[in-house]
């Protein structure tokens, strides 16, 4: 629990270092986005996936990038400190991170 927190943190704190668009002042902010981040993937992104299945499969799965962006805008808008300034950086953030923290498990998650 606490090693996933800590690679999401750091996954979220390398991207928004890597993408002009998004700012995370201070530091710690990257913990709070990834525990909100975590907590709107366990309760909205579920329910929000059921209800677009249809445009999704219409879409071949490409609307679920969309979802991805719309959760992350959400985020931004929870928690101060973390700013995105448009869909297309929130839908970057969410593809850079999704590649980061892959990275990083990778290199520094169970073996």
């Amino acid at each position: 629990m606490i090693a996933s927190l800590i690679i999401m943190s750091l996954a979220v704190w390398i991207t928004a270092w890597i993408l002009p668009g998004i700012t995370i002042e201070p530091w710690y902010v990257a913990v709070i986005v990834a525990v909100v981040m975590g907590l709107i993937n366990t309760l909205i992104k579920p329910v929000v996936k059921l209800l677009s299945l249809p445009i999704t499969i219409i879409t071949l799965g490409l609307f679920a990038f969309v979802i991805n962006a719309l959760m992350v805008l959400l985020c931004a808008w929870i928690v101060n400190g973390f700013e995105v300034t448009s869909f297309w950086w929130a839908l970057l953030f969410s593809l850079v991170l999704s590649i980061v923290s892959w990275c990083i498990s990778a290199v520094f998650g169970k073996k």
